[in-house]
């Protein structure tokens, strides 16, 4: 049985980004740059007003209040057609470009001007500069804005914008196949029978990959019988990943972990010293196996809920993470002081749902009223997890843990 971190080496060996691909720049979202992109022009182009005001000489306004003759007058997106000489000034908008001779604005909130007048008074005397934002001021031409590596947000889309980047090249965003595996269970809109239950766990898990930025391929639910595991395990395998719940321990129709061989998925590792989901499964489908040549990554994860859940957040989000550029590729823990008292005790590290909440003195973490794997109705109350090392302890208020949060 492996240990956390070996698990998460193992998967990090395993997993290698998709190649680049282009995509249309508002499709973008959540993804990662896979090159770098450069300014192909100045930004701004020109020097431009930052207030709605007077473009002036500052050397004209050293004795404000001064009354300047009114030459022109500017509105972003036209170019000006005058000089500014001594004792005159433009009247400006923001964005408009500087007119030549001017090098100051003066908000129109320093001015005494009455609509109409060739004349302006001017009640400040701004330093050269003041209120203009100089050609390039942003960014120059050939300059690297934006690195590989970058994940794509709302303000590096904006920026891709302005520089024209229609289409980026980006790691692709994998698709996740979701597999419930189980006699037991029916889908959301039926009442469950004797012996049945729900299958939440789909809704829980295509909501968790959707999470990452990965597209979700539900795939519905697989029966206890190999036939239909098989034919199931196949479609699944057209994904870039596939998560099966349910089927990985040691019962006697826990059949994932022998189908997924004849398929010809090679295991890498199955169960990891953790609480809860240590039956956790994952194998690789090496390229020379795959119809298409490409390699594929497959997760067993247990059937309880919390714990499926749980195990995507430590494994499958690793390596999805991984396979599109994003780092840090492990999950990213902080420390953060406990709210409350709370005692541990067991032999593997407790991944144990918590609540995470920001205050003026800092991040502080409740423990949920937990009671275990089948537990969903606490840990829908939870948005993180702190690491639990194991052993016996009594944690007191304010004490140091390690939070992954959700």
């Amino acid at each position: 049985m492996l240990s956390f971190d070996e698990a998460i080496a193992a998967i990090l060996n395993e997993v290698e980004p998709r190649p680049a691909v282009e995509v249309s720049l508002d499709g973008s979202l959540g993804l990662v740059l896979a090159a770098d992109i450069t300014c192909d022009v100045d930004s701004p182009p020109f020097d431009k007003s930052q207030m709605d005001g007077f473009a002036v000489r500052a050397t004209d306004t050293s004795n404000a209040p001064t009354t300047l003759h009114v030459i022109e007058e500017l509105t972003a997106g036209n170019v000006p057609q005058r000089t500014v000489g001594p004792g005159q000034a433009t009247r400006i908008m923001t964005g408009a470009p500087m007119p030549e001779g001017a090098d100051a604005v003066v908000p129109i909130e320093q001015c005494d001007f009455a609509e109409g007048s060739d004349s302006v008074t001017v009640n400040s005397s701004p330093h050269s500069g003041a209120y203009v934002i100089g050609r390039g001021a942003s960014m120059v031409k050939g300059e690297t804005v934006l690195s590989a590596g970058t994940p794509l947000t709302a303000a590096s889309m904006g920026l891709l914008a302005e520089l024209g980047q229609a289409r980026v090249p980006v790691f692709p965003r994998p698709m996740v196949g979701i597999l419930a595996t189980g006699d037991e269970l029916v889908p959301v809109d039926e009442s469950p029978g004797p012996g049945q239950i729900r299958n939440s766990n789909q809704t829980m898990l295509v909501a968790q990959v959707a999470n990452t930025g990965a597209e979700p391929r539900p795939l519905g639910i697989a029966r206890d019988e190999r036939g239909d595991l098989k034919s199931k395990i196949a479609q699944g395998l057209e994904c870039d990943v596939l998560c099966l719940s349910g089927g990985v321990s040691a019962g006697k129709l826990d059949l994932v972990p022998s189908e997924l061989e004849a398929a010809g998925v090679r295991q890498v590792f199955h169960k990891v010293n953790v609480k809860p989901g240590k039956p956790v499964w994952f194998g690789r489908l090496d390229a020379d196996r795959s119809p298409d040549g490409r390699p594929r990554w497959i997760f067993g994860l247990p059937g309880n809920p919390v714990s499926s859940m749980v195990c995507f957040e430590l494994f499958v989000r690793t390596a999805l993470r991984r396979l599109m550029g994003i780092t840090p590729e492990e999950p990213p823990t902080i420390t953060v002081r406990l709210e409350t008292p709370h005692s541990t005790r067991g032999d593997r590290p407790t991944y144990f749902p918590a609540r995470l909440r920001w205050t003026v003195e800092g991040a502080r973490v409740t423990p949920v009223n937990w009671q275990g794997s089948f537990d969903l109705r606490a840990t829908a109350g939870a948005n993180s997890m702190i690491a639990f090392p194991a052993g016996e302890r009594v944690f007191d208020k304010d004490d140091p843990v390690e939070v992954i949060a959700w």
